[in-house]
């Protein structure tokens, strides 16, 4: 964070300062709301949560360096306390986002945002100093963190945004005002908490309203592909820059191909020119990601030619997100489990079977969640997908999502051992330990709440009969 004295940050968050002997002390460590991430020199957030209260720690980071605490209450140590303790952490990274004057870059959509943000950021910083959200921290408190652990030195700040509902983007570019906005696509996730797709643009497009005019240096970055994206252009005075496969789009790859692995390839062509791209990623549906990037960089001021250098260096930067590593014995194992919608679902399993060619393929799939009525007819067609793209064995797991999943499958035409509904994570261990062969493929996929990422660990752990080889 950049440097801020204790009696600053007071008057920008209209608190209170208490058993604070000096004011002029500065905060010159992260601001964190997790006490075991305090450094000397930091301020810790004290927010109340169902299970824990901050206040409660506050001696103890004092004792481990912190400069103070921003919390509701006096807690004996050097506090600023206020109201809305939320309220404050927004406040104080809307000061200093505005005293730093880095380009702000925001960027949502239904899917494929933490990938995005990560090839964006890693893109950049080949440019200048970057600073990107960590994970998927894109709420009204993950998203202030990020921003406050700018420093002097941070040129641009990448910040991914969710929603859950109407306003909340509108909100957190009140925080961190972008000028720089990208809307990746409007699909299926959380359409049981939005009622629909066309709510679901209303309520990304909130981003592309908030960035300035063309003249003032706004930029609008939109998938010319996904039409409900394509028509925010008209919701923005910013300029709009497209990206994609359509003819309209500013930024597209020709000549896609995957390797033998399952790495997306393509020749990137931009206004300024044209250069060839190798990803490390896994998967094709990466391509329109790294064209998403590259329509930021090449805005800030990126080549070609430094744009696809960057894009074909770029990893895996947050876990659990088509982490592909492979055991000693050869079975490859695609842990994908943070998260699922329809859209990543099915840019998964066509995924798993790019990588697999001439292997056994195993999808272990489980619920995906928020999607209201749509659940069932949702599941229902992943299940048909794994059987038309020929997907060696599915494993479904859970409860009654898990149930639909397998039922697709089975009316798709998957007979005898094809598929296979287990109750749980540990049932599909047991069966992947017994059945798994030198050589496999497997996926592992379902919305965080399912925890699947354990089969993942549990597949590792098993083959580990020596170093795993993580690629």
């Amino acid at each position: 964070m950049i440097a801020l004295s204790l009696a600053e940050i007071a008057t920008v968050v209209g608190g209170q300062m208490h058993d604070i002997p000096d004011p002029s002390v500065q905060v010159t460590a992260p601001v964190v709301r997790d006490s075991r991430e305090v450094e000397p020199g930091g301020l810790f957030v004290a927010f109340v949560g169902e299970r824990a209260d901050g206040h409660d720690f506050a001696p103890a980071v004092v004792e481990a360096g912190a400069a103070a605490v921003l919390g509701s209450r006096p807690v004996g140590v050097p506090a600023i306390v206020v109201d809305d303790v939320q309220a404050a952490l927004g406040a104080l990274a809307r000061h200093v986002v505005r005293r730093l004057g880095a380009t702000v870059v925001a960027l949502t959509g239904s899917a494929g945002k933490t990938s995005t943000k990560d090839l964006i950021a890693q893109v950049l910083q080949h440019k200048a100093p970057t600073v990107w959200t960590p994970g998927s921290l894109n709420n009204e408190i993950g998203l202030p963190l990020t921003a406050l652990s700018a420093t002097e030195e941070t040129r641009f700040l990448v910040l991914e945004m969710g929603a859950r509902g109407i306003g909340h983007i509108r909100y957190l570019t009140g925080l961190t005002p972008p000028r720089i906005g990208l809307v990746l696509n409007v699909g299926t996730a959380h359409i049981g908490e939005f009622g629909g797709r066309e709510q679901i643009a209303l309520a990304k497009g909130e981003l592309v309203e908030s960035l300035p005019s063309k003249d003032e240096g706004g930029i609008a970055v939109l998938n010319a592909d996904d039409p409900l994206v394509r028509a925010m252009a008209s919701r923005t005075a910013a300029k709009v820059v497209l990206f994609g496969e359509s003819d309209e789009a500013d930024v597209c790859a020709e000549n896609v191909r995957l390797t033998d692995s399952g790495q997306p390839a393509f020749s990137l062509h931009t206004p300024s020119g044209c250069s060839d791209v190798t990803m490390r990623l896994y998967g094709e549906h990466h391509v329109s990601n790294a064209l998403a990037a590259a329509a930021v960089a090449h805005e800030l001021g990126m080549s070609a030619e430094e744009i696809a250098t960057a894009l074909s260096e770029a990893g895996t930067l947050s876990r659990w997100r088509m982490e592909v590593t492979e055991r000693p014995d050869g079975v490859t194992v695609v842990n994908d489990a943070y998260n699922a919608n329809p859209e990543s679902m099915r840019a998964a399993l066509r995924a798993l079977v790019a990588m697999g060619k001439g292997r056994r393929t195993w999808a272990v799939l489980g619920k995906m969640a928020e999607l209201g009525d749509e659940a069932l007819a949702e599941h229902d067609a992943v299940g048909r997908l794994a059987v038309r793209l020929n997907v060696s064995k599915l494993v479904a797991v859970g409860g009654r999502e898990a149930s639909w999943l397998q039922l697709g499958a089975y009316n798709e035409g998957s007979w005898g051992e094809e598929s296979v509904h287990v109750s749980d994570a540990q049932a599909a261990i047991d069966l992947l330990r017994s059945e798994l062969r030198p050589g496999d493929v497997v996926l592992v996929k379902a919305s965080r709440s399912v925890g699947l990422e354990s089969v993942a660990q549990a597949l590792l752990e098993t083959g580990a009969e020596g170093e795993v080889a993580a690629r």
